[in-house]
């Protein structure tokens, strides 16, 4: 009995272990780097779905300067388990497409999250549209 104590005793040492190592790691992906409320320049979220796998979140800026930023404030307060897109608008008709769009981004919470982006869970991936502006010129 005592041989099995000492195999449980580290396999719990083990697995331990590797959860440290996970949450170290998930701590440290997309989520980490986001920047507090008041850095971010002022946005307004006009629609955020609030069940499904896939989600997603429609934030309109009045300026293109720092959307990234933007992006990543928003991200930093998706913590729901799904995979979430987040489509960054000019609110006053920018020049990037027809729709306004200045950029696209997703963010992967969770298995399903990691499963519907394609990014490891936690993981964050911003790209915007070539030479945004907002407001239209």
């Amino acid at each position: 009995m005592g041989d099995h104590t000492v195999k449980r005793t580290a396999t719990a040492a083990v697995l331990l272990a590797a959860l440290a190592t996970l949450t170290a790691c998930s701590s440290s992906d997309g989520s980490s780097d986001s920047k507090p409320a008041a850095d971010a320049p002022a946005y307004t979220i006009t629609e955020q779905d609030d069940s499904g796998t896939q989600r997603t979140v429609r934030v309109e800026v009045k300026t293109a300067d720092r959307i990234e930023d933007v992006f990543e404030d928003v991200a930093g307060k998706l913590t729901e388990e799904a995979a979430w897109f987040v489509e960054i608008n000019c609110a006053t008709g920018g020049t990037a497409k027809a729709d306004n769009r200045l950029g696209n981004g997703r963010k992967s919470v969770g298995t399903i999250g990691a499963a519907g982006t394609g990014l490891a869970d936690g993981e964050t991936e911003f790209e915007a549209q070539p030479n945004p502006e907002c407001p239209a010129k």
